[in-house]
């Protein structure tokens, strides 16, 4: 896979953000790591990715500061990786994503996990964009304010 190249000049922030975390790799090790993943070892058994990827892919998300690497919590010698603040902002991102997937990419009453909030049990509610004041917003009524 080609190297991620940092472009200044972009200034959608889209791009940007895509250009970090937009391959498979990258967004399904945030959400292992919400969901409590921290070993290289477990990421590794968890996605069945070639270990050179992962280091890769490691690597990258610990130098733009959405992974910190921590001594192993439990004493050991190993190294964990845990989200940043910046890292856990992704959270909304990542429930979008597995949200529009749930409505889109299953037949009806196919299987499929499941993201429930811990305390109830009951699955969040749908994600949406909203206006500074609270109110749902639709695609049509925004616009993009290019840099000029």
């Amino acid at each position: 896979m080609a190297k991620r190249q940092d472009k200044p000049d972009e200034t959608c922030p889209v791009a940007r953000a895509v250009d970090l975390v937009g391959d498979r790799w990258s967004l399904l090790l945030v959400r292992d790591a919400f969901d409590g993943t921290r070993r290289f070892s477990d990421f590794q058994r968890g996605l069945g990715v070639a270990r050179s990827i992962l280091a890769d892919r490691l690597r990258g998300l610990v130098e733009a500061g959405i992974f910190e690497v921590q001594p192993a919590s439990d004493g050991t010698s190993y190294q964990e990786y845990v989200l940043t603040p910046q890292g856990e902002q992704l959270f909304p991102v990542v429930v979008a994503l597995r949200q529009w997937g749930e409505q889109h990419l299953f037949e009806p009453g196919q299987a499929h996990s499941q993201l429930v909030e811990t305390s109830s049990g009951k699955p969040l509610g749908w994600m949406q964009p909203m206006a500074a004041d609270g109110r749902v917003i639709a695609p049509g009524a925004v616009s993009v304010r290019k840099v000029q």
